[in-house]
């Protein structure tokens, strides 16, 4: 009940801070129509007594206040519905907004490879569409409902005090209703990753990109069954919690239909010998429906607050997984350097990917000189990506230090050293913008320059792009689009390594297999151009380039190519260096040669 009342303040502080004015106003509305219907209840008593009695004045007086509330009670919640559907849309917004500020908070990656992290983003990304005006009609009509229970409460008390044992036994009904939806919401927790699993797998059958592959490798029935499978898993998961908390539902309203006999047949009986009158029989029938409808009320109002309790506590877990961890010993961050002087070092550096046992990196002591191309290369699995995403700082070393000129890393400004680092990825991303857009994201300063643009694309020897493009710079890309122009994957790649082309003077820049859909000429032209690119920007500012790739014809042309082998530097030196001692690196490069024969 405590994580149910914190997250229903916390919806109302935000939507306080959304706009004041609309909540206090719905609220108002609120209480008028949850107040109004009660208050009807002795006025149609009266109402009923006066006609009995014959007593036209009082019968007209009563119905008119019977009308008027009703219609009050009518009218005050058509209009407090359309303020709190409007606040609860702007609530919405600004908790995916968050959602989304919360995803990309953190400098590194670690929570975008947790499972926890990502069953979280599962329910998530399905609750937060409840949690809109929905959560905020719950709110406001809990506060509503509060004062029509009081209002009842005493209007029974004036007829029985026994009868103020009708609200007690909406008790049961409570506490089993919140029993029921934390049942259902642990059914929705266990069956996150079969839910994530069927996605998945929705996604990879109706894509455009995994089609070819499906219908050559003959795996439609497969893919429809695994997920026909995992579907049924996560539907069976969510039907048992709805089963037992629909069980539990139904047994706290029973207890209240026995209470609401019981309290109606008492009245009947005073009224019988004498003690009440016909009015206060319709009374008590008029109030026992009330608490009736208060109890349903209440019942899917808290399942409805827990709900959003559970949304905001999720958001909350989240903080705390993806707020950065300060650096111990650092007041602030220092800046980055605007020219690398000494290099990069790596000593003694191990990493563990968090959750797992089992070290991808162990004892890494190298030095990168600055002003140099460093290729790496080695098997998959080896660690060749992971020694990236130390220098990008994704993630900080477990054990070790990495360090730019004697500097730690970790005591540089995260955003402060990204801005100085310049990187195209295997897994790149396909910006669906036009295609200025999409190549000067890589520096938002210049992104409306067609010079900068086109200057980062004659740097990534992308220009036939745009020949292919009906309206060059100005096209829309991809497919969901109607006017989006549909590129194939080597053409997406390049446009991904001008995007990486467009700082011009970084420090770091690197290229993780980023030619990964272009053929080994293309390619080693492709190099060729960022070497000289790399020199040039060497001479500026001292910049490393860094390139992972396994075409030995292009990694050769580097200054020192590091061997990485089970986690480890294996062997390190100049191409002819490597080949003179005949080690791991010199027996790859004969197989790969031996291809091309």
């Amino acid at each position: 009940m405590r994580q149910t009342v914190r997250g229903a303040y916390q919806l109302l502080v935000l939507t306080y801070r959304i706009d004041p004015g609309k909540l206090i106003l719905s609220l108002a509305l609120m209480l008028l129509q949850s107040s109004a219907l009660p208050l009807a209840a002795p006025a149609l008593a009266a109402l009923t007594d006066a006609a009995v009695e014959g007593d036209a004045r009082r019968a007209v007086i009563a119905a008119v206040v019977v009308a008027v509330l009703v219609i009050a009670s009518l009218t005050a919640g058509h209009f407090a519905h359309i303020f709190y559907f409007e606040l609860g849309d702007l609530a919405l917004m600004r908790l995916e907004r968050e959602l989304v500020e919360l995803s990309n908070d953190s400098p590194g990656l670690e929570h975008h490879e947790r499972a926890d992290y990502a069953d979280k983003i599962q329910v998530l990304r399905t609750e937060l569409q409840r949690s809109g005006w929905g959560s905020m009609q719950a709110l406001l009509s809990s506060l509503g409902l509060g004062v029509a229970v009081a209002i009842t409460a005493v209007l029974l008390a004036g007829l029985n005090p026994w009868l103020l044992a009708l609200p007690v036994a909406a008790l049961p009904p409570l506490l089993l209703g919140r029993r029921a939806e934390s049942t259902a919401a642990q059914a929705r927790d266990q069956a996150a990753l079969d839910n994530r699993r069927a996605r998945h797998l929705f996604v990879i059958a109706t894509d455009a990109g995994p089609a070819k592959e499906l219908r050559v490798c003959g795996l439609e029935g497969d893919l429809r069954a695994r997920h026909a499978a995992a579907w049924s898993r996560a539907t069976a998961t969510l039907w048992r919690g709805e089963v037992r908390a629909s069980v539990l539902r139904v047994a706290g309203q029973l207890v209240f239909a026995a209470a609401y006999v019981a309290a109606t047949l008492l009245v009947v009986r005073d009224a019988v010998e004498g003690h009440r009158t016909v009015g206060d029989v319709i009374l008590v029938i008029t109030l026992a429906a009330q608490v009736n409808a208060q109890v349903t009320s209440t019942v899917t109002i808290l399942q409805q607050l827990q709900r959003t309790a559970r949304t905001m506590a999720d958001l909350e877990w989240m903080r705390e997984v993806v707020r950065p961890r300060p650096v111990a010993g650092l007041a602030a961050p220092l800046p980055a350097p605007d020219a690398i002087r000494s290099g990069i070092t790596f000593e003694g550096v191990a990493f563990t990917y968090p959750g797992t046992d089992r070290p991808v990196l162990a004892d890494v002591d190298l030095s990168l000189p600055p002003g140099t191309t460093v290729a790496i290369v080695g098997e998959n699995g080896a660690g060749k990506t992971t020694l990236v995403k130390l220098l990008c700082r994704f993630y900080d070393a477990t054990a070790g230090t990495v360090a730019i000129d004697g500097v730690d890393l970790r005591h540089l400004d995260a955003d402060d050293w990204r801005a100085r680092v310049a990187a195209g990825f295997q897994d790149f991303s396909r910006f669906e913008l036009l295609a200025r857009e999409n190549v000067g994201v890589g520096h938002l300063p210049d992104i409306g320059s067609d010079e900068a643009v086109l200057a980062a694309l004659g740097r990534a020897h992308a220009e036939g792009v745009l020949e292919r493009l009906d309206h060059g710079l100005d096209s829309q890309l991809g497919t969901t689009h109607s006017d989006g122009a549909q590129l194939s994957g080597g053409q997406w790649q390049k446009l991904a390594l001008g995007r990486a082309m467009m700082r011009e003077a970084p420090l770091l820049l690197v290229l993780d297999e980023p030619t990964s859909a272009l053929d080994a000429q293309a390619e080693h032209e492709l190099f060729e151009r960022y070497a000289e690119n790399a020199r040039r920007v060497g001479e500026l500012t001292g910049a490393i380039t860094l390139l992972v790739s396994h075409r030995f014809s292009t990694v050769r042309m580097a200054d020192l190519i590091l061997v990485v082998a089970d986690g480890r530097i294996a062997e390190q030196g100049s191409h002819a260096e490597l080949v003179s001692q005949g080690g791991l690196y010199a027996e790859l490069f004969n197989l790969q040669a031996a291809a091309y024969r």
